[in-house]
C-alpha cells in the first residue's frame, strides 16, 4: 500500500469516528429501527480502499468472500449474487437444468413451500413454470412442521422450497429426511437464519441449496448482496452459468483459457472451435455482485460472532420483559434449535379488547419501528391472484399471521435502554387497552394441522 492511500485510509477512519458521536437515547424521540446494518470503521474503510483500487466489477474481494463464506457456513461453493431474491431464483432454477438429465424439475412438477412467508421464496417456483404447494405455519415458531410437508408430497412433487422464518429453523433433520425419502431436492432460504442451528447444525447445511440475503436488515450487510451455497458440485456449476449470463465457461473474470482448450470445444451446433468464453447451456441471467460489496461483506464477516450473540441477546431481554403479557402470543424458538434471531414477533389474540393495527400505531407515534410478519397469506395477495398454486388443508393460522401478527427489532444496532422502552411500551398500551378481564381466547402452537 502506497503511503499516500494509507493516509488517506487513516482519515476516512478518523472520519468515521468524528461523524459517530452518539447523542444519545431519548425515548419517543430516537427511532427504534426494527432492522439495520452495523456499520463500524473498518466496513468504511474497506469500501473506500475498493473504490480508491476501482474495483468496480466482481473481482477478488468478490472470490476472497465466496471462499470464507463456504467455509463459514461448512458449504463446498458460495456463489455472490446481487441480492438475497435473485439467490433464491438461482437456487430453483438451477434444478431445472438439462445437466440435473431425468432429475431436473419441469413445468408443471410442484414445489412445497409456506403460504406466509416472503414473496420472493415462492416467486422463483412460477417464475419457471412450476407449482406452488402451500402448507399452514405454526403459530409461535412460524414455521411449517415436517408432518405438514409430508401430507402435501404428491405425484408432481419434485423440491421443497422453504425459509427459517425470522431465524427459528424450522425442523431441518426431519424435512431433509423426508426429502431424501422421497428423491426431493431441498432448498434452505437462510436469508433471516445465518448462524442458527438445528440439532446442533447450521441452518443452511440440510438441503442440496442454500440462499443468504445482505441487504441491510440481515445478519450480514453490503448493501444490496445474496450468495447461493451448496456441496453439489454439479449443482454448483449451474448456478455459476446461470448467474454468469448462461455461459458454459468457468474462467474467473480477467482470465482465459483456464481449462486449456478454449478453441477446441464442439457444442450445439456451433462451429468447431468456437470460443468457449462465448458458448452458453443455459438461458441465464447476469446477477453477479461487485467488489465494493463484497470487499464490505468481508469485513462484517468478521463479526458475524458478534453479532449473533447480540441478536440472541436482544431477543432473550424482550422475550422475558414481556413474558406473562395478557393477549400477545410471543414466540417460541423450535425444540431443538438455537436460533440467530432476524426479529421478535408478536401476535395479538382474536379475543383481546384491541386489535394488533392499535397496538402497532401505538408503537409506531413513539418512534418503535415495527414490521408485518412479511406478506402474511401469500395467496390473499393480488400478485397471486390467477396463479397456479394448490393449497394442503386450510391456511388457518396464515390468515391469523395476516391479521394479527407483527414483528419488532433485535439487530444488534438496538441498546438495553431502546429495548426497556419497547417492552414498557407494550406494557403500558396493554395495560390500558386491555382492562382487568383475561383473554377471550388463548392461542397456542396447535396440536395438527387442520386444529388452531
Amino acid at each position: 500500500m502506497s503511503d499516500r492511500k494509507a493516509l488517506l485510509l487513516d482519515e476516512v477512519r478518523k472520519y468515521h469516528q468524528d461523524i459517530q458521536a452518539d447523542a444519545g437515547f431519548v425515548p419517543g424521540v430516537t427511532e427504534i429501527w426494527p432492522s439495520g446494518a452495523v456499520l463500524d470503521a473498518d466496513d468504511r474503510v474497506a469500501l473506500v480502499e475498493a473504490a480508491l483500487d476501482m474495483r468496480i466489477a466482481a473481482g477478488r474481494s468478490a472470490q476472497r468472500f465466496e471462499s470464507a463464506f463456504a467455509r463459514r457456513l461448512r458449504h463446498r461453493k458460495a456463489h455472490l449474487t446481487n441480492s438475497g431474491s435473485s439467490a433464491n431464483l438461482l437456487a430453483v432454477s438451477a434444478l431445472t437444468s438439462p445437466l440435473l438429465e431425468e432429475r431436473r424439475l419441469r413445468p408443471g412438477d410442484e414445489v412445497i413451500t409456506v403460504a406466509a412467508g416472503f414473496p420472493t421464496t415462492v416467486n422463483p417456483i412460477l417464475q419457471n413454470g412450476l407449482i406452488p404447494v402451500f402448507v399452514d405455519v405454526e403459530l409461535g415458531t412460524y414455521n411449517t412442521t415436517a408432518d405438514r410437508v409430508a401430507q402435501a408430497i404428491g405425484p408432481r412433487t419434485r423440491a421443497i422450497n422453504l425459509a427459517h422464518t425470522l431465524g427459528n429453523p424450522y425442523e431441518a433433520t426431519e424435512i431433509a429426511q423426508l426429502a431424501t425419502e422421497h428423491d426431493l431436492f431441498l432448498i434452505e432460504d437462510n436469508c433471516d437464519a445465518v448462524g442458527s442451528r438445528y440439532d446442533g447444525r447450521l441452518t443452511g447445511t440440510f438441503g442440496d441449496l442454500a440462499t443468504v440475503s445482505f441487504y441491510p436488515a440481515h445478519h450480514l450487510a453490503m448493501g444490496e448482496g445474496g450468495c447461493v451455497l451448496t456441496s453439489n458440485l454439479v449443482l454448483a456449476r449451474i448456478v455459476e452459468s446461470l448467474r454468469d449470463w448462461g455461459r458454459d465457461c468457468w474462467c474467473a473474470p480477467g482470465e482465459s483459457n483456464t481449462c486449456l482448450k478454449r478453441f477446441k470445444y464442439r457444442l450445439g451446433t456451433l462451429p468447431e472451435g468456437y470460443d468457449h468464453k462465448y458458448i452458453y447451456s443455459h438461458v441465464g441471467y447476469n446477477l453477479k455482485a461487485t467488489d465494493l460489496q463484497a470487499a464490505l461483506g468481508l469485513t462484517q464477516l468478521a463479526k458475524l460472532d458478534d453479532f449473533c450473540t447480540a441478536r440472541r441477546r436482544n431477543w432473550r431481554r424482550l422475550r422475558d420483559g414481556l413474558d406473562g403479557v395478557p393477549y400477545l402470543l410471543p414466540p417460541e424458538p423450535t425444540p431443538r434449535s438455537d436460533p440467530s434471531w432476524f426479529g421478535f414477533v408478536i401476535t395479538v389474540d382474536p379475543g383481546a379488547p384491541f386489535g394488533r393495527r392499535e397496538l402497532v400505531e401505538f408503537l409506531e407515534d413513539r418512534r418503535i419501528g415495527t414490521r408485518q410478519m412479511f406478506a402474511g397469506n401469500l395467496t390473499r395477495h393480488p400478485a397471486y391472484a390467477g396463479q397456479p398454486f394448490r393449497v394442503i388443508g386450510e391456511l388457518t393460522n396464515s390468515d391469523i399471521v395476516t391479521d394479527q401478527t407483527f414483528w419488532v427489532g433485535v439487530y444488534p444496532g438496538l441498546t438495553g435502554e431502546m429495548l426497556d422502552y419497547v417492552i414498557s411500551s407494550i406494557k403500558e398500551f396493554v395495560g390500558r387497552r386491555g382492562g382487568a378481564g383475561g383473554s377471550g381466547r388463548t392461542l397456542g402452537r396447535p396440536e395438527s394441522p387442520e386444529k388452531l
